[in-house]
Order: structure tokens, then C-alpha cells, then sequence
């Protein structure tokens, strides 16, 4: 019996080992990027992300939680203009607070979460006219501190927070070529 709980250990022991290996060998940095074209000029485009009002009709994370809580706070829009939210797990609370709006090309924003795990990254929409069309980009980065490296070895983040960031920008895409 002892040498049977001996193995389970030593497998146990060999699995944690080999989990924390591999999420000490993921990036240092998080970084999350889609783009779309969108058939519209960049100004139809800037103040649907510019004022966090706008928010609420085209966010995928809006319609995760119908009971989530909203503030503003700050400017109304631009730089200056502050979002903060508190739901349930599947959009935690957190913060949103933008730190460059340079019209109508590029919007950065502090991106700070508190639940169900902090995070502080940069979110970045740019939007570069080619032709007749707009090139939409939403990034986030932030660093990877080593829960997430842990979590990244079970879960693919990029693809995860992908999919969302794909949602939103179909959702641009479909306000601004209306």
C-alpha cells in the first residue's frame, strides 16, 4: 500500500513540476491583437470607442452580465474620460481610463482589472484609412505576471480574449457602416 501511495506522490510531484516548468517558459508580456476592415471613414468610427457611453451598444463584455453595475467619471469622452464596472465572473470589476485620444487615429486606454484576477495592460484601438476603407485594430498588452503564465499553460489567452475582441470589432464594423 505505501508503495502505491509512494508513485501517486512521486507522479503528483513529476506533474506540478512539469505545469510550473511550462508557465515559467511562457512571454513576460500578454498581448492580444485583431483587426478588421471596416468600410467607413475613421471618424464615424472614433466616437463609438472615444466615449465609453458608446460602449454599451457594441462592448462584448456589456452583454455578459445584464445585472453589472456601471460608472463614469472624469471627462465625458477623450482623454481624461474614466469606466469603471462590477459584475459577475464573467466580467469581475475593474477600471478603464482614457490616457490618449489623438482624433480620429488612435485611442489608448489604462486598462486596470481588480476580480476575479488583477491585471494592469494598455488597450489601444487604431484606425488607419486605407482607400475607402478603415484598417481597425484593438490591442491589449500588459505584463504577464506568473498566474496567468500558470493559467496560460491550461488556457489559450490569446485565442480566449480573441474571440471577444473579434465580437467587438464586428460589432464597430456593422455601427459604422450603417
Amino acid at each position: 500500500m505505501f508503495e502505491i501511495i509512494a508513485i501517486i506522490a512521486v507522479v503528483l510531484a513529476i506533474a506540478l513540476a512539469v505545469v510550473l516548468i511550462l508557465a515559467a517558459t511562457k512571454p513576460n508580456t500578454l498581448r492580444v491583437q485583431r483587426a478588421i476592415s471596416v468600410k467607413a471613414p475613421a471618424d464615424r468610427i472614433f466616437p463609438l470607442i472615444n466615449d465609453f457611453h458608446q460602449w454599451r451598444i457594441w462592448s462584448p463584455y456589456e452583454n455578459k452580465d445584464t445585472a453589472m453595475k456601471r460608472s463614469y467619471d472624469g471627462a465625458e469622452s477623450g482623454k481624461g474620460a474614466v469606466y469603471a464596472w462590477e459584475g459577475n465572473n464573467n466580467v469581475g470589476s475593474g477600471r478603464m481610463e482614457i490616457l490618449e485620444a489623438s482624433v480620429p487615429s488612435k485611442i489608448r486606454i489604462k486598462l486596470d482589472f481588480f476580480k476575479p484576477f488583477e491585471g494592469h495592460n494598455t488597450a489601444e484601438f487604431t484606425m488607419l484609412p486605407q482607400g475607402d476603407v478603415t484598417n481597425l485594430t484593438w490591442t491589449m498588452v500588459g505584463p504577464a505576471v506568473f498566474m496567468s503564465k500558470l493559467m496560460h499553460v491550461f488556457i489559450n489567452l490569446d485565442r480566449m480574449i480573441g474571440r471577444d475582441f473579434e465580437v467587438g470589432l464586428a460589432n464597430l464594423k456593422k455601427l459604422a457602416e450603417k
